[in-house]
């Protein structure tokens, strides 16, 4: 199969990454590279596609594969934010600084309070091959947790409680138990494999794998 060389800082994704193409015979390889830009744009594959086009150059052998993955946390009560510009929201805010610009806009409605916390993630996977660029998408509906928990996971994880899935592993409606569920726990408190029934990452690479023609 391939050697995927993945661009990244977190070694968390890249162990994510492996846990679902490995299997398939792939070989994931972390890449990291010093000076990469993100553009300042709207859209999460737009900066996908500016990263593979600066580290292509990098690849030790033009028959091997790059995987660039851009994800983000869109809050609906702060218009989306942090979006695209999660990275920086998350170095400079940190999740408890999330928590304090969801608390100030706190309402004793308690149907109020649940709709202001709803929130999902969406993630882009690019992948450049020999043969072309491949964009996956995956999104996970959710809402932010009331407080930190757990201490797995990266990023935004110990503020997200993704909504319980059903048996065909869409979503369950609000206030419905689904078949999956994290029991209200955050994506930081659980295990991987639990994580990775939910997980906008794996959704946007089983995308990917499908448009490759080897679904998982």
């Amino acid at each position: 199969m391939a050697r995927i060389h993945f661009l990244t800082g977190n070694e968390g994704k890249v162990a994510e990454a492996a846990h679902h193409l490995e299997p398939l015979g792939h070989e994931v390889i972390h890449l990291a590279i010093e000076g990469i830009v993100e553009p300042q744009a709207e859209e999460l594959e737009t900066v996908a596609r500016a990263k593979l086009d600066q580290a292509k150059a990098h690849l030790p052998d033009a028959n091997d594969w790059l995987l660039v993955e851009d994800a983000g946390l869109f809050v609906e009560a702060l218009d989306g934010f942090p979006g695209v510009y999660s990275s920086y929201a998350l170095s400079t805010l940190g999740n408890h600084g999330l928590l304090r610009l969801l608390d100030h806009l706190h309402s004793e409605d308690l149907h109020v309070e649940a709709g202001l916390r709803r929130a999902e993630f969406k993630a882009v996977a690019a992948l450049m091959t020999p043969e072309g660029v491949f964009i996956g998408e995956g999104t996970c509906l959710g809402r932010i947790a009331p407080a930190v928990d757990g201490e797995g996971g990266f990023g935004f994880d110990p503020v997200f409680i993704p909504r319980d899935l059903d048996l065909s592993g869409q979503p369950a409606e609000i206030g419905v138990q689904g078949e999956v569920s994290t029991h209200g726990r955050t994506f930081a408190a659980v295990d991987v494999d639990l994580k990775g029934k939910f997980s906008h990452r794996t959704r946007a690479l089983k995308d990917l794998l499908a448009q490759l023609g080897t679904p998982e």
